[in-house]
């Protein structure tokens, strides 16, 4: 099996290169220097060029609060781009994995967000463009898997976690919001899932976070340094008060049962995909 792999400099398109290397699977793995999503015919020669069989579309503007000042370019990434690639797929007969977010819903309530719930408000312009990837995947294609995440971390990029730990060494005390819930994202358990999913044709619109239970970001931080054996105090605060440009989702629960009812391996908890992550930093670091 060849794969393109878009986004390879990010977090999740790193470890699924490395993922398909792991077992055998020769992925093809391009960012905006090899292929700008946003331009069709470069989209179109690249993706034939490559003779592959299928395609993991990692890459996007993930820039939450910038996105509502560059409201066109974050919509040619996330939308365009990928109504670009699905098209290039559907004339290939090829399938295509397009990971979305939480974000496409309106972030109310308590209830974890089922697959297929309909999506009616995103509350911002990331989780609008987002929304628009999907789309335009279902839209040209039969064959595709369409996962949403929360919260994702890796060792490629920056995230939560590296924030939590660099702001850590200078701060005995840091404000972080507790009033939004869900589940944090490893993309290094999220690649083997990915690859599960190549393997098969069960496809559709799958919910894929870390197991372990819903926590808010207060609560996330709290362990991180606990595992990391660092001594900071974390002052819960509000969505209101911490204060940001983009709206956030207060509910960001997602339901993942219907893995199970298709036979994929649900990904392990995020306490324990945590302590790993920890691991693989200091490795880093030496």
């Amino acid at each position: 099996m060849r794969v393109l792999v878009t986004g390879v400099k990010g977090q999740l398109g790193y470890d699924v290169m490395n993922e398909l290397a792991k077992r055998g699977y020769e992925g093809v793995g391009v960012d905006v220097e090899e292929m700008d999503i946003t331009d069709a015919a470069a989209v179109d020669r690249v993706i034939k060029e490559s003779n592959v069989d299928k395609v993991v579309h990692c890459a996007a503007w993930t820039a939450v609060d910038a996105a509502e000042d560059n409201v066109e370019i974050c919509r040619r990434v996330n939308a365009l781009g990928t109504e670009n690639i699905a098209k290039v797929c559907k004339e290939l007969d090829i399938p295509m994995i397009y990971f979305s977010t939480d974000y496409v819903f309106d972030g109310q309530g308590t209830r974890p967000w089922e697959p297929d719930d309909p999506v009616v408000a995103p509350l911002n312009v990331y989780g609008q463009t987002k929304y628009e990837g999907e789309q335009a995947v279902r839209k040209y294609l039969d064959k595709y898997y369409i996962v949403r995440i929360a919260w994702v971390f890796g060792v490629n990029g920056k995230n939560f976690i590296k924030t939590m730990l660099k702001l850590g060494k200078t701060h005995d005390m840091l404000t972080v919001v507790a009033d939004q819930i869900g589940t944090p994202t490893y993309t290094y358990d999220l690649s083997k899932l990915v690859v599960d999913m190549l393997e098969k044709e069960e496809y559709g619109i799958y919910h894929a976070t870390n197991e372990g239970g819903y926590i808010s970001w207060a609560d996330f931080a709290r362990e991180i340094f606990r595992q990391a054996g660092m001594k900071v105090e974390i002052k819960p605060v509000t969505t209101a008060e911490y204060g940001s440009k983009a709206l956030r989702p207060f509910n960001s629960r997602l339901e993942k049962k219907k893995l199970t009812e298709h036979g994929f391996d649900r990904l392990p908890t995020w306490q324990d995909a945590l302590s790993r992550y920890l691991e693989v930093l200091k490795g880093f670091e030496r």
